[in-house]
């Protein structure tokens, strides 16, 4: 019998044969014992440990044991018809349509991917050059190119949807170049510079199965035969298709724009906004795990912080040991957003802080949603001098609404040039207030939280699609046959995970279009 024993626990230093001898000590013929949860337990700092769950082989019926469940073999994912030779075309190579096109050209299609980016090594090459400029290319960005918004940033792979085919996902990752530990760690996370390398993978593993991928071909219009998908058209060419999966992402205004106006559904939906906020790696560390922390022995350090007021304010994608980012994706606008490397040792560690922006708060449009963002995305812009600087404000100084004057401790790591600026005027107001109650009750959770001069950088608009392109049951969209929208630019994903698993659900929902 293959079971997953539970609630292992073992010292901060110990080895995997510590934790062998702790699981036998609860069944003691337990066998082939392998790692299937690791996690850290650090709510009482006078006594941090590790918790294991373990999988392995037992000739007792272990059902009945305390701790333990049924192992249960990872589901394969295998598509509902044989495939033919109907053309799939695919729109976007984040992690929705990585994972979609992998899965189809596995079971025998050849899908065309278009992405209005770069591959990810040129992109690589074009945020580092765009950085260093001050300039933004609008096509090839920390939003657009191969890998998606998740390339270019902490490589989370959790989510809260409790997807069994989430094994499937690490998976893959790990067959193309991830770390194993990503299987088990609670938290598990691959880091840009892993990810930009088995984004790679897949995609020769894509082509090499018959698969092509355009870039820099951004889709201009879709064209339909009566209320059938017909066409797709770039700058360059116009693509017949049987079928189209949109994975945009939640940055792709203009193709938003283009689906408005040919009629497809959508529906406004909430998001969040607010600010990066940033302290020292150090500072993080100690606050989570106590004197321990200068010991070296622990991972870098992550939090999440929650209050509940008129408006919620929460921390969101934390990046322990990581940078700041310019994720900009239009001229004369800007928005920041959180990276880390795999190893996650920056100097500072970041997050951001937003308040919950509810579609009432702009009329209910899914559109206006759209030009919420920018509104405070070109008021950021200015407030940072109109170079793709980001504007900065010491978070003790937010709460007290004066401008800054000088850094304390901790200097911004944003990839560019910083300024001191007022904050409050590239926020509305509602947000202003939710970010200063959360702000005032973090510092209470967290000491010292806002008084050890700590950043914050301004602004982050872009945590989640404004508004939902409506499907049906059949995953197409509504009143639109062979129209597939997708992940988190559809509005039913909200990180790499999600959007990945979503990717894999609508490949099957194709191939069942096709048969």
């Amino acid at each position: 019998m293959k079971i997953i024993l539970n609630n292992i626990k073992v010292p901060v230093i110990h080895t995997f044969e510590d934790v062998i001898m702790a699981s036998q000590e609860k069944i003691h013929d337990l066998d082939n014992i392998g790692i299937y949860k690791k996690s850290i337990d650090a709510r009482r700092k006078n006594d941090i440990h590790y918790v294991y769950s373990v999988v392995g082989d037992t000739k007792k019926n272990a059902e009945k044991f305390k701790d333990v469940t049924l192992y249960k073999e990872t589901e394969e994912v295998i598509l509902n018809a044989p495939h033919n030779d109907k053309k799939i075309v695919i729109v976007g190579m984040g992690p929705c349509g990585l994972f979609a096109g992998l899965i189809l050209a596995r079971h025998g299609y050849k899908p065309v991917i278009l992405e209005r980016g770069e591959d990810v090594d040129s992109r690589h090459r074009t945020i580092i050059n765009s950085q260093k400029n001050s300039i933004i290319n609008p096509q090839s960005n920390i939003q657009f190119g191969e890998g998606g918004a998740g390339t270019f940033s902490d490589g989370k792979l959790t989510t809260r949807i409790g997807d069994p085919m989430q094994k499937f996902v690490l998976e893959t990752f790990v067959k193309y170049g991830a770390p194993e530990e990503i299987m088990y760690l609670s938290k598990p996370h691959i880091g840009t510079d892993l990810l930009r390398g088995i984004i790679k993978n897949i995609r020769e593993e894509i082509i090499s199965l018959g698969g092509e991928v355009r870039f820099n071909s951004c889709v201009k219009d879709i064209g339909f035969a009566g209320d059938k998908i017909s066409y797709v058209e770039t700058d360059e060419e116009k693509i017949s298709c049987d079928s189209l999966i949109l994975a945009i992402g939640h940055s792709s205004r203009d193709t938003y724009n283009m689906l408005y106006k040919k009629g497809v559904v959508m529906e406004a939906k909430p998001f969040a906004a607010g600010v990066r906020i940033e302290h020292k790696r150090d500072f993080i560390n100690m606050s989570q795990y106590g004197e321990i922390a200068k010991e070296n022995i622990l991972p870098t350090a992550d939090y999440k912080l929650t209050f509940n007021g008129d408006r919620n304010c929460f921390s969101f994608c934390m990046c322990p040991g990581g940078t700041v980012v310019n994720a900009s994706s239009e001229e004369g606008m800007l928005c920041v957003n959180g990276m880390s490397e795999h190893a996650r040792m920056a100097d500072n560690s970041n997050s951001a802080i937003v308040v919950n922006v509810r579609p009432e708060d702009f009329n209910n449009n899914p559109m206006d949603g759209i030009e919420f963002q920018c509104k405070y995305e070109k008021l950021a812009f200015i407030q940072g001098g109109g170079d793709y600087s980001a504007p900065v404000q010491l978070a003790k100084d937010f709460l007290y609404d004066r401008v800054s004057k000088g850094f304390e401790d901790i200097f911004p790591s944003y990839n560019g040039n910083t300024r001191f600026a007022d904050l409050r005027k590239c926020l509305p107001e509602f947000i202003v207030d939710g970010l200063c109650d959360g702000l005032v009750d973090f510092n209470r959770k967290i000491k010292g939280y806002t008084d050890c001069g700590s950043v914050l950088t301004g602004v982050e608009m872009r945590t989640s699609a404004p508004l939902r392109i409506v499907r049906d049951e059949t995953g197409e969209a509504q009143g639109f046959h062979g129209l597939f929208p997708a992940g988190e630019g559809a509005g039913y994903a909200g990180g790499i995970m999600s959007a990945a698993i979503d990717g894999i659900k609508t490949a099957m929902k194709v191939s069942i279009y096709l048969k």
